[in-house]
């Protein structure tokens, strides 16, 4: 099975090196040079286009940033899609609005060619060791088909439902990780006003109901007041938008979602889109002027 792989940044770059490592033959492209030139001294074969790409697979993965960029890699002049073949696969790992993963699936059934969504979670350390979670939409059979080469990258493969469902799910994760953060900020602030040490609170809890992978890898960030990005806010930025989006359009109301997005935009607003969703922090100490953790 040849695999194509596009998109070679912070989650796709280790992806892609996962597959390397299990035998996998892949062909890869990227407009970061340095990033490709790294997956290609992996063992990857450079490509000079996407459509080069779609030319020389079986099975195509994409890992771009949103529902445009994955639109452009497949649809533009000299995309992936006018390479591909029918009977192949996409498996596209980005984390996109829902609807636009089924518009996706749409156009590339007109060729033959079918979509998973499957969009993972996990961050940059997951990815490296191959251990993120992957959530799938598509058809069962198609799902089978591709799930060892899906479970090279990850510590768990699930199929949810059909196309759209991946991300539909991914959406619902990045809604309990926000509001997972924003949650220990608000704690870690209430403990530094009130003198209580946010290092010990935090191996007093941990262990208890209030315990959470988020908490396990975030907590150890904000207290070392290290933001630099494993999942930027611009990022969740995007995805609690498609979240929004989304529940507008089946009727939804999501209120403290749209709370946490108006934390993230005014991170925004304020320099720091680039910096880690751990930041979230950053608007808790501004609004009550006070520095959670160790004081740089």
């Amino acid at each position: 099975m040849k695999v194509g792989f596009i998109g070679l940044g912070i989650m796709g770059r280790p992806m892609c090196k996962n597959v390397l490592k299990a035998g996998y033959e892949v062909v890869a492209f990227d407009m970061n040079k340095a990033a490709l030139d790294d997956v290609v001294a992996a063992g990857a074969k450079a490509a000079g286009s996407a459509k080069e790409v779609g030319a020389n697979c079986d099975v195509l993965i994409t890992m771009l940033p949103n529902s445009p960029h994955v639109k452009a890699v497949l649809f533009n002049e000299n995309g992936a899609a006018e390479g591909l073949k029918a009977g192949t696969t996409v498996i596209d790992m980005s984390s996109i609005n829902p609807v636009e993963s089924q518009s996706i699936a749409a156009k590339l059934a007109e060729t033959g060619v079918e979509l998973l969504d499957a969009p993972v979670s996990g961050g940059e350390p997951k990815a490296i060791d191959g251990t993120i979670s992957v959530m799938v939409g598509g058809k069962e059979e198609t799902f089978n088909k591709y799930y060892d080469l899906m479970k090279t990258m990850a510590g768990s493969v699930v199929r949810v439902g059909n196309v759209g469902a991946g991300n539909t799910t991914k959406l619902a994760n990045q809604m309990i990780v926000a509001l997972n953060i924003a949650a220990l900020s608000e704690a870690f602030v209430l403990c530094e006003k009130a003198g209580v040490d946010p290092q010990l609170v935090f191996d007093a809890i941990k262990g208890g109901l209030a315990g959470s992978t988020v908490m396990n890898a975030k907590a150890p960030m904000m207290i070392s007041r290290n933001f630099e990005p494993g999942f930027r806010i611009e990022l969740h930025i995007k995805d609690l938008q498609n979240a929004l989006d989304t529940s507008h359009s089946i009727n939804a109301s999501l209120p403290l979602t749209a709370q946490v997005m108006e934390i993230m935009q005014a991170l925004k607003i304020d320099g720091r889109e680039k910096k880690d969703h751990a930041a979230i922090l950053n608007y808790y100490e501004k609004i009550n002027n006070v520095t959670v953790g160790e004081k740089k």
